[in-house]
Order: structure tokens, then sequence, then C-alpha cells
């Protein structure tokens, strides 16, 4: 039986205008996934750019930008932003502004001895450098080496070059010296030595810091200040100088005059103040104030504190704010009360008169404490010379960007 076959449906033939219509669409078709394409790949082009492009000049670039120069010599923003980060591992952050500046001055300090070293042919080996990294347990980066090997080279600077030119005698004052607050007390205290009273119990008493008086032992008049210098080398032995006004050096006592202008419980007192550098200074600005001259005028032309320069407006403070010695007076205040000269031992000031009494002086032989300050006072002299004579610049936007950058890791 033969098989019957299927019939077939004919086949339909597009006419010439669907045919037309359909290439049209297909073209379309292509145009649009293309345009697609090109519109996908300028978004992530742009993607990519910010990304990689954009990271790099923001991130990436600026740490690898000059940001000081020691003569012929440079650093990157990357190396400081390590030794800053190293300055203040473990601090606060806002410790960071505070030591932004030691360690922009600790790059040039250590570079101008390594270079000072190598013009006088002073080196140390890579050895060595090695063993000190140890010795501290310091990771092994560039800035670790560098801060080692600038110690080393001061080392050798201090004992092979400096140390060598030292004399082993030198004229040299034996001296008794006390620093009072006003020529009041200092007349007094030289009254009393001359009646025979001992100069270390009167330092005790009256000196305004124990710390820098009593006896000196012998010393050169190069480890003295210039004030103190000139007087210590001027006198014969056994001779009391008169008072000597010092406006240089820093004493631990300062006087307080404070009034409050408004209390809150919460803000706590609204208070103006100026820190005087004695109490007779305070007495008289005292008077001046009773008697109606301006307290910002007068905090401008005196005060010694940080206040000064807004007439000595503290703003809103806390107990704790300031010192105990300020507290305990300022929060028991009236509103618009001037208090009495209040004496402060936390705070620094300067202005004082020296007491110097000469014990001997002549040729003397170095004691050891006395060739290491000699020197480390020629190394420093030594180092500002350099610093003097050479190149040196700190890109600022950079080293503001790179404080910005430690305080983010912080």
């Amino acid at each position: 039986m033969a098989k019957k076959q299927k019939k077939l449906k004919p086949t339909k033939v597009p006419t010439k205008r669907q045919l037309s219509r359909w290439q049209r669409q297909e073209k379309r078709r292509r145009v649009i996934i293309i345009a697609a394409a090109v519109f996908l790949a300028g978004i992530l082009g742009y993607v990519g750019y910010d990304v990689g492009y954009g990271y790099y000049d923001a991130e990436i670039r600026p740490l690898r930008e000059v940001m000081i120069e020691v003569n012929d010599t440079s650093f990157t923003t990357g190396y400081y932003v390590k030794l800053l980060d190293a300055y203040t591992e473990g601090q606060d952050p806002s410790q960071v502004y505070y030591m932004a500046d030691v360690a922009s001055r600790q790059i040039i300090r250590d570079e101008l001895i390594r270079q000072g070293a190598d013009s006088l042919g002073i080196s140390v080996e890579t050895q060595e450098i090695d063993e000190g990294m140890e010795e501290i347990d310091l990771p092994d980066e560039e800035v670790y080496r560098d801060a080692i090997t600038a110690i080393l080279l001061s080392e050798k600077l201090l004992e092979d070059y400096f140390g060598s030119q030292l004399a082993d005698t030198m004229e040299q004052a034996h001296i008794q010296v006390m620093l009072v607050e006003s020529k009041e007390i200092a007349d007094e205290v030289r009254a009393k030595i001359e009646s025979g009273q001992e100069f270390s119990a009167l330092v005790e008493e009256f000196s305004c810091d124990p710390q820098v008086g009593g006896d000196l032992g012998w010393l050169p008049q190069e480890l003295m200040s210039d004030t103190l210098g000139d007087v210590a080398f001027s006198l014969e032995p056994g001779e009391i100088s008169q008072p000597v006004y010092d406006d240089s050096t820093s004493k631990s006592v300062g006087y307080w005059l404070i009034q409050v202008t408004d209390t809150d419980e919460e803000k706590g007192i609204q208070a103006k103040a100026m820190l005087l550098s004695s109490k007779k200074e305070a007495n008289e600005v005292k008077d001046k104030l009773d008697s109606g001259e301006d307290f910002a005028d007068l905090a401008k032309e005196y005060s010694q504190h940080e206040s000064k320069d807004s007439g000595g407006e503290l703003g809103w403070r806390k107990q704790g704010d300031m010192s105990d010695a300020f507290d305990e007076v300022a929060f028991n205040l009236t509103s618009n009360e001037l208090s009495e000269p209040v004496r402060d031992t936390s705070v620094q000031t300067t202005g004082s008169y020296w007491i110097v009494k000469d014990l001997d002086r002549g040729e003397h032989e170095l004691s050891e404490e006395v060739k290491e300050a000699l020197n480390n006072q020629h190394l420093s002299d030594w180092i500002k010379e350099r610093e003097e004579n050479s190149t040196i610049s700190i890109a600022e936007a950079r080293e503001l960007w790179a404080i910005e950058r430690v305080m983010k890791g912080k």
C-alpha cells in the first residue's frame, strides 16, 4: 500500500513592500544596539576614570609629589605622612596639628645633619643602621632608617668632630643665682644676703623658679643666657650683683586679674582675664582698672595670656578649663566683680630679676657634664648655621593635605 504523502502548505512569499519594512526594522535594531553599546562603553569609561584616574589624582598622586626640599634633596608628601603618622601613633587626632611642624622640622634637621656630615667625611655603615633599627625594634622603612642614620651621625659628630676640638680647660665662673619676680623682692633678697643669710635658703623662700636657681657650679659664659653671662663675668669673686632685669627667661609663676561677666548652669562662666608677670604689676594694672581704664586695652598692653589679642576675653569656661588657682577664684566671683591678683604657679611668664653671686672665676677644668653641654650647643649652632646657608622649602598646601590624610587614619 502506498504511503500517503503529507500535503505541504505553500510557502508564503513576502512582498517587496514587506521586505523593505523588515529591512528598515532590522537596520533600526542594529543602530539601537550599537548606540546602546557606545553609551554603555561611555558609562564604563567614565566610571573607570572616576574610580581609577580620579582615585589616583585624589589619593595616590599627592603622596608622590615633592613637599620638602633641602638643597638638592627632596622629600615626598608620602614620606612626610609616614613620619607624622609614626609621631602621632596612639595619640588623639588633635595632636596631629601640634606635631605637624615638629615632623617637618625633623626631616629638615636630619637632612642637614646628613649633608653636613658628608661634607666632613663622616658616615655610618649599613650594619650600624641595621643594628640601630633592631635595637629599637623599628620597621625596616625609609623614614625610620633615615632617622636612625641622623642619630648615629649626630653621635659621631659630637664625639669625633666637636669633641675633638674641645679644650680640657676654659675660663669659667662659679656662681650662685636666683630668679625673682620683681625688683622690690630682689632688693630685699640682696640685703638679706649681705647681712649674712644663706643664699640657698633664700632661693627656697624667694625664687620664682627654684629649678633655675641655686649653685650652678663652674660654667663657661656660652652656656649661660646673654643677660646672666654678662652679669656673671663682670663680677669679682665674692661680689653680689645688683638686681638685673631679664625679659626673656621664663618663670613658673604669674598673677591673674579676673572678671566674670555672665554665668550659666550649663555653660559655666563667661570671663575675661589678664595674666601678669608679678604681683606688683598686677596691683598696678588693677589700680588702672579701678580708676576706669578699659580692660581690653590694658589686656592688650600687659597680659601674657594668649587671650590678650582679643582683649582678655575667654568666652565661656567650665571648671577644669583653666588652672586650679584660676577656678578657685573665678567661680566664686559675682557678676562684673574684679578679682584681686591671683597667684598661679602652673603658668609661665617672662620678666624677672636675677641676683648673682660670684664665688670664683678663672681658667678651670671642664666637667663631663659641661663638655656634653658644650658639644650639644656646638652641634645646634652648626645645624643652625647650615640651615641659614641652605635652600629650604615646604609646600604648605601639600602639608595641609598630609595632615588631613593622617587625621583620617586616626
